[in-house]
């Protein structure tokens, strides 16, 4: 990392660590590339702190709810401490049942946009807007799904980077085994699955947390000694703060360490394959006919001020960052991930993704991006032996950016259809 980039690294934690305290574990993996996390985080505090048409504690919620479809304890953590710290009733925490009939109605939409986005339709939009005294109205939604889709792919980058092994899990079942290799895979001539890769034996080693690679020690120290100096100047502020203080935040810890099933209903819905589905009923969405560019980018644009230029952002700037990857490699892992999600694009030859991708990475990144809560420690494809752990976060980067926007696309579909109806 250059002398710039680490002064920008360094600058965007000292502001985390003024606004919160402290640097997050997520902050931290990204950290390596800082171009990236820039424009992250920028989106993020926008979605959830800036302006818009939902308060405080419904954004936050709603960020729990998307989290909890995946089991993923820290996201569910993390939020429910912002929740409370906004003014959020802490009742709410006790579980889905315990929130307003209102948020309630997010439940559907939540649970298919994380599992089987293709399933969004114009009736479920209806469904909310058209909900008598509890209804939605189309600004509140769009934010609303934005924060959903947003958590959901922040799920596989946690997951991928092993974020979450920090936590301890709670007894459950995750939302589904991982599936065989999707249809269009054994077209291409990819239809066995290698026994060790199935059921991988002892001695095959599993991946270790990126945050322990050796390039983050200095990162590591860095944030430390701001810390230390963040704390220095905050001292004069720690000094007045009461026992009563402390006994709060440590009521407000018990309720954050809630079970994240209690947030989500149908827990046996999940992941299933796109391939698989019932041609009467579900079509393959083509990037010819609904697109980002094209569609989605003008409609949440219009619909959530500024929005869509925040994301188009992020998107480019995971596509164009300096790596070893090819760009045709890395077009290749993104149009996998939005086949896998049953979006096709007419003009890519899907060959090269065979070519490019070894099957072990295609197994990993299908994970990771379509039932990542079943990947707690998921084996090390053999093809990153070689690669730097920059690398290696930069595919996590990859999949999560490319399922954030299958799942606006298919969301942001469905709202237009309603519109022109």
């Amino acid at each position: 990392m250059v002398n710039g980039e680490r002064e920008r690294v360094s600058l965007l934690f000292m502001k985390a660590l003024v606004s919160r305290g402290s640097v997050d574990a997520v902050s931290q993996q990204m950290a390596s590339h800082p171009q990236y996390l820039e424009s992250f985080l920028r989106t993020q505090h926008y979605i959830l702190h800036m302006d818009g048409p939902l308060p405080l504690p419904y954004r936050h919620y709603i960020a729990i709810m998307a989290a909890a479809r995946h089991h993923c304890n820290y996201l569910v953590y993390l939020h429910s401490a912002q929740f409370l710290r906004v003014g959020g009733d802490p009742l709410w925490l006790q579980g889905l049942e315990a929130a307003p009939p209102r948020l309630r109605l997010l439940d559907h939409i939540n649970k298919v946009l994380a599992h089987q986005p293709w399933l969004t339709a114009c009736s479920h939009i209806q469904k909310l807007l058209k909900a008598g005294e509890q209804c939605w109205s189309l600004a509140e939604l769009v934010q609303a799904v934005v924060i959903l889709a947003h958590c959901h792919s922040l799920c596989s980058f946690v997951f991928g980077c092993e974020t979450d092994s920090d936590f301890v899990p709670f007894s459950k079942s995750p939302n589904g085994t991982p599936p065989s290799l999707c249809a269009f895979d054994a077209a291409n001539g990819n239809t066995d699955v290698s026994p060790s890769l199935a059921t991988p034996p002892e001695h095959i080693t599993r991946r270790r947390s990126l945050d322990s690679g050796c390039d983050m020690v200095g990162l590591k120290e860095r944030i430390q000694k701001s810390q230390e100096e963040c704390e220095k100047r905050e001292e004069r502020f720690l000094q007045t703060q009461t026992l009563q203080q402390t006994d709060v935040e440590d009521e407000e810890e018990m309720m954050c360490s809630a079970d994240p099933s209690r947030f989500i209903t149908d827990p046996d819905f999940c992941y299933q394959e796109f391939a698989r589905r019932d041609e009467d009923h579900f079509q393959v969405l083509r990037v010819q006919d609904y697109s980002w560019e094209d569609h989605g980018f003008s409609l949440v644009n219009r619909l959530y001020s500024d929005i869509g230029h925040l994301l188009d952002d992020r998107f480019r700037s995971v596509t164009t960052l300096p790596s070893l990857h090819s760009p045709d490699m890395k077009r290749a892992i993104w149009n996998y991930i939005h086949c896998v999600l049953g979006i096709r694009y007419d003009d890519y030859d899907y060959g090269e993704v065979n070519q490019l991708l070894e099957r072990d990475l295609k197994l990993y990144i299908k994970a990771v991006a379509c039932f990542p809560d079943a990947t707690k420690t998921p084996v090390c494809p053999l093809s990153w032996t070689p690669l730097k752990t920059t690398e290696r976060i930069h595919i996590n980067l990859l999949i999560m950016e490319a399922r954030l926007q299958a799942e606006l696309l298919y969301a942001l579909r469905a709202i237009t259809q309603y519109m022109i109806a």
